[in-house]
């Protein structure tokens, strides 16, 4: 086990679960990973083996099939997962965050009929906020469900869906105006529909198309879609918790949750650039010696590994907060700008100290490097976490005068 971030109080359930998962990590993952991601192919195989894993049901409680983790534990587990290959991790966190917002908002109907078959692998999630004239301005939303009966018809389009062609169930956040008046605050009259559908490209169900996959620099072989609805109706018990206007709250509970998560990845991305360039530094000779014996390389080794102590702390601490049942906004904002900034960097040193050879497709950091750059933009950009950390810090630290 390497020296480098390491979690403190754990049990020996935890430690049993992440030592199987690093293993797995170890023989499963890095060996193929360079290759199915130059050839931006979904790990098929990987996937069936996080299955059998059970961490697809990693946080769901036990009385639906699942393993009843906690936070703390699944992030740990993200970071080693991301350390192989942060496309894989993409594929769990969309699936977990759409359970929990299930576990935490859904009817009892809900939860009996989606979280068992989550917990298999069976039903994989994916879910949706962003479209294609905006970003983490989530307040302008423009999709929307409108009441028809015992159904809502949902029209618009969506964008950026992690899973969007592999995922049989989409959570997806529209306006809803019904029963909320006219000059109602935005954030008050949006809705979480539970959208289920067959896997694949094209129209996937009446209604409902996923064009297909979107070509991106990195982040390789998970599949990112558009959404596209027209005329997509919903049965009324397929809004989640049963009542219209509260999916901006579960969006965001589910948000918070998925930002510790981007911190891990963040995390595990820094790791093993790290494991990398501190291996590379000892082989490569310059000048007669090592290129680790030159103080330059020291330094940039030191700044390295401080990195990626200072992420994992600040990642761990925001996953014990919300586990603890306290409100982590600001905690998970920090360390998922934290993370990610330092994975860019600790990417960035690794790559130098490769020297011409990080820039040939032959050797890991290349695709580390096209990697990085998402966790600046994943689930909120960098800007916006400074935005809500600077107003949880105003909430805190408010003027008495």
């Amino acid at each position: 086990m390497a020296r480098l971030a390491q979690t403190a109080g754990l049990t020996d359930v935890q430690q049993e679960i992440l030592a199987t998962v690093r293993d797995f990590v170890d023989k499963e993952i890095i060996p193929v990973a360079t290759q199915l991601e130059h050839k931006d192919e979904y790990p098929t195989q990987i996937v069936e083996g996080l299955k059998e894993l059970g961490l697809f049901g990693l946080m769901i409680p036990e009385e639906y099939g699942g393993l009843g983790e906690s936070l703390l534990t699944y992030a740990l587990c993200v970071e080693e997962i991301a350390r192989g290959w942060m496309s894989v991790s993409g594929i769990i966190n969309t699936h977990f965050i759409v359970a929990y917002m299930l576990k935490q908002h859904g009817t009892q109907e809900q939860k009996d009929t989606f979280l068992p078959r989550m917990a298999l692998g069976e039903v994989r999630g994916a879910f949706s906020m962003s479209e294609p004239a905006l970003g983490s301005d989530v307040s302008a939303i423009t999709s929307k469900g409108v009441k028809d009966g015992d159904e809502y018809v949902l029209n618009g389009q969506k964008m950026w869906l992690t899973n969007g062609g592999t995922s049989s169930l989409v959570a997806v956040l529209c306006r809803s105006d019904e029963g909320h008046p006219e000059g109602t605050a935005p954030h008050k009259s949006m809705t979480t529909f539970l959208v289920e559908k067959e896997p694949g490209f094209g129209e996937v169900r009446p209604g409902l198309t996923i064009p297909g996959k979107i070509d991106k620099m990195g982040y390789k072989g998970v599949d990112t879609t558009e959404l596209i609805m027209d005329g997509l109706r919903i049965p009324a018990n397929r809004v989640l918790g049963g009542v219209t206007g509260r999916g901006f709250y579960q969006m965001m509970d589910g948000v918070e949750v998925g930002r510790v998560n981007v911190a891990a990845r963040g995390c595990g991305v820094a790791q093993r650039a790290f494991e990398l360039g501190v291996s590379y530094a000892q082989q490569r000779q310059t000048f007669g010696k090592p290129i680790a014996q030159h103080q330059a390389i020291q330094f940039k080794l030191a700044e390295m590994a401080t990195k990626v102590e200072a992420a994992h702390a600040m990642m761990v601490n925001a996953a014990r907060k919300k586990d603890s049942g306290e409100r982590n906004d600001l905690e998970a904002g920090m360390a998922k700008y934290l993370a990610s900034e330092y994975c860019k960097e600790v990417v960035e040193d690794a790559f130098r100290i490769h020297g011409g050879y990080g820039f040939s497709k032959e050797y890991e950091i290349e695709r580390l490097y096209r990697e990085a750059p998402m966790l600046l933009i994943g689930e909120g950009t960098a800007e916006i976490q400074k935005m809500i950390i600077g107003r949880r810090l105003l909430e805190e630290y408010r003027f008495q005068g």
